[in-house]
């Protein structure tokens, strides 16, 4: 076991800016060694602002780095596999941003190098440790809504003017670096949430379209799926329509009422039951990777576990593939 976890980040971009990447600093027994950026002035910007000694554009540098233990993916996921698996061959820890990778044979890959080295790859779903999504947790395990019949689950906003007018930039509508659409950045999340309520997915349908006409990947998707627990679940996903249309839930139907929640927009909890509703406000940590990180931290020092490993994140990966296989092939 390691007494401290000294990190490199591959990939130093937007998303490490407020959600991650200060988290490493603040972890006790953690700390930021070295950031990677194939734009060096954006790299050594970084490292300046967030108190990192060192830099480079070269991620062979951060992988091979003498004092670096464990090393945090932040790429694009078309490039998550050809890292972690450098990196946890090089016997260092690996923290990679979800979804674990763009494939789910690419995932499998991953996870089988983790199997063979005994290196350790955890994935960035951290909605398994934030407040709200625990007090669902919490109300569903303890019986608050009964017995759990289905989830419901909805996703619709308009398309960005940057989706329609920059297409080429946006590596999320592109597949080979994003794995599929909007669809695989913003339903992995919710998904592999399911999977930590209710358990792996025994089986799914999806259809996927393209109904906007803006880019080639699929914009609109359906599915229905039942966990391995009984609970059978829904989801219409849709980035393309109206701002009339917008909306972001999930709704938790049991024999005894309801629990109702956003997945990204952080808005209280709340329970519905003998006519009533109670809300259940919450508060995210400033830096919203922190409570997930910490955990990270603590299992490599032996002293705790964390709940997004590798074998659960590859699920999610696989109940995508089918969800949309059709649209690709």
């Amino acid at each position: 076991m390691l007494k401290r976890i000294k990190w490199g980040i591959i990939g130093c971009g937007n998303v490490t800016e407020v959600k991650s990447g200060p988290a490493f600093n603040k972890v006790e027994g953690s700390s930021l060694q070295i950031v990677m950026r194939r734009d060096a002035k954006k790299a050594e910007s970084y490292a300046g602002r967030h108190d990192v000694p060192q830099w480079t554009k070269y991620a062979d540098e951060v992988i091979n780095h003498p004092e670096v233990n464990a090393i945090y993916i932040a790429t694009p996921p078309g490039s998550h596999a050809d890292y972690a698996i450098s990196a946890m061959k090089a016997g260092k820890a690996v923290y990679v941003e979800k979804p674990m990778a763009a494939t789910y044979e690419q995932a499998q890959q991953m996870l089988q190098v983790s199997q063979e080295t005994g290196v350790p790859l955890f994935v960035a779903y951290y909605r398994r440790t934030l407040p709200g999504f625990l007090k669902v947790k919490e109300l569903i395990d303890d019986g608050v809504i009964g017995q759990t019949l289905y989830v419901n689950m909805r996703l619709i906003r308009p398309a960005r003017s940057y989706e329609i007018n920059d297409v080429d930039n946006i590596w999320r509508l592109q597949p080979e670096h994003s794995g599929g659409g909007i669809f695989y950045d913003l339903a992995s999340h919710q998904l592999d949430f399911l999977d930590y309520l209710f358990g792996p997915i025994k089986s799914v349908f999806g259809v996927a379209a393209n109904r906007g006409g803006y880019y080639d990947v699929e914009d609109t998707v359906s599915a229905s799926m039942q966990f391995d627990t009984g609970v059978v679940g829904n989801g219409i996903w849709s980035f393309v329509t109206n701002k009339d249309a917008e909306e972001d839930i999930i709704e938790v139907v049991g024999t005894k009422g309801k629990v109702q929640l956003t997945s990204f927009k952080h808005e209280p909890v709340a329970l519905y039951k003998d006519g009533d509703v109670i809300e259940f406000p919450y508060l995210n940590p400033e830096n919203i990777q922190y409570n997930l990180i910490k955990q990270v931290v603590e299992s490599l020092q032996g002293i705790g576990e964390c709940v997004s490993m590798a074998n659960s994140a590859i699920r999610t990966n696989k109940v995508m593939h089918k969800i949309v296989k059709d649209f690709y092939e």
